[in-house]
């Protein structure tokens, strides 16, 4: 399992430790990811999906699951989240076909 916002994209950087000595050692700065289940309403269900904190801070504060991925551009998406707005997409196309008939 990669260290990667199954949303957003982001991943590990690299850089340096610099001791008081100017010394530099490589490091790596990892980002905090947590495995979360966020409701989706239009699909009806929980998702399951390792994302960073900041992401999860982001989908809150745009409403949710389903309006964060209906409403960012497909670029600014990993192909995880590509493939979970395609769904969200259907059922929503699926529930307004039922509701007009």
């Amino acid at each position: 399992m990669s260290r990667r916002c199954e949303i957003t994209g982001k991943g590990v950087l690299s850089g340096n430790n610099v001791s008081h000595a100017n010394n530099k050692s490589r490091r790596r700065f990892l980002p905090n990811l947590q495995v979360t289940s966020l409701l989706s309403d239009i699909l009806g269900s929980e998702v399951r999906l390792r994302v960073s904190t900041r992401a999860i801070r982001t989908i809150e504060h745009n409403g949710g699951i389903d309006a964060y991925l209906l409403g960012t551009p497909n670029s600014k998406l990993t192909e995880e989240g590509l493939v979970l707005k395609r769904r969200i997409a259907r059922a929503q196309a699926k529930r307004a076909e039922k509701q007009a008939a």
